[in-house]
């Protein structure tokens, strides 16, 4: 046999062992986009004396009428009975999802809740080059498609006893604790209105959160330095890719990505007690785009957060 023979079959050889391989990514990131998990923290931030509570995270579902297992498993966390429900936001990934998004929430609208929404809550998902989410941000903002059925949404949370927090300030009251809100509008398309929302937190209230779709720092820093125990975000899936040993590439905002998904604080460098500081928890979230439906090491999710009384918080 030539050594051109060799080289050939050498070639052909790696060229078929790099197929192979990439197929059984594929597949993997496949099934893990559908390897729905419920993540459980504990997080200490309540005063003393006060019950502790079930606060059930949800984000980024981008809902699709046809995905009835990830609507069945949805439905299945009202098992959990949580005390109060934050939904940050980008529940919608077609225009008829709204039936299944309800659905899908089934009991847990029976519960306290509040609520942010995102752009895919806004407008219509489209085909795009995933690549682009690894690139540094060039402020172009997919809003030129088809308006989803936003309002629709927001009319029927509200219906259903859910406060709309989109650039305001609210109060809940949960199992006899007030608990004070505050929410922006989507920071990644530029809706949120600091200004309508900035100001101390209600220092008599048991317990203050920020809300927000996107964690972008601007947010971030002002719901801290106003006195908020903590902010909930969702939007970066987590990285959606993520590699072992390094962890998600990319936030697609300025949040670094070492805080992609999980509980941390906020600053970075804060601990618990630092003056203008809060706990932050950045959901991975339940769904992906509908033009692809792919996750490595970055399962979809949902985080039951159990708050109590200033100790050390534990992660399961």
């Amino acid at each position: 046999m030539s050594s051109r023979d060799v080289a050939r079959r050498t070639a052909l050889g790696v060229l078929g062992t790099g197929a192979v391989a990439g197929a059984a990514l594929t597949a993997y990131a496949v099934v893990e986009a559908r390897a729905y998990t419920l993540r459980r923290v504990t997080v200490p931030m309540l005063p003393p004396g006060a019950p502790s509570l079930r606060v059930l995270h949800l984000s980024d579902v981008h809902l699709t009428p046809g995905q009835r297992r990830k609507r069945e498993w949805l439905r299945g966390l009202a098992e959990l009975r949580p005390d109060l429900v934050v939904d940050t936001g980008d529940n919608l990934a077609h225009r008829d999802a709204v039936p299944a998004v309800l659905d899908g929430l089934g009991e847990l609208l029976d519960v306290p809740g509040v609520f942010v929404f995102g752009s895919n809550d806004y407008f219509e998902p489209s085909l795009r080059n995933p690549v682009r989410y690894l690139l540094p941000d060039d402020g172009r903002r997919n809003t030129d498609t088809a308006q989803l059925p936003w309002r629709e949404l927001r009319d029927s949370l509200s219906g259903a006893g859910w406060t709309d927090l989109t650039n305001r300030r609210a109060s809940v009251e949960v199992r006899g604790l007030r608990i004070a809100c505050a929410g922006v509008d989507d920071p990644h398309l530029g809706y949120d209105r600091l200004d309508l929302v900035s100001g101390a937190a209600d220092p008599e209230a048991h317990l203050r959160l920020g809300v927000t779709h996107a964690p972008y720092l601007r947010v971030l820093d002002r719901f801290a330095a106003d006195g908020y125990d903590a902010v909930l975000a969702g939007h970066t899936h987590g990285g959606q890719v993520c590699l072992p040993g390094v962890g998600a590439l990319t936030t697609n905002c300025d949040l670094e990505p070492a805080r992609a998904k999980g509980l941390h604080r906020h600053p970075a460098t804060s601990r618990p007690g630092d003056p203008g500081s809060s706990w932050l928890h950045v959901s991975a979230g339940l769904g992906t785009s509908p033009y692809a439906r792919i996750r490595v090491a970055c399962r979809p999710e949902a985080t039951l957060l159990t708050l109590i009384e200033s100790t050390t918080p534990t992660t399961v």
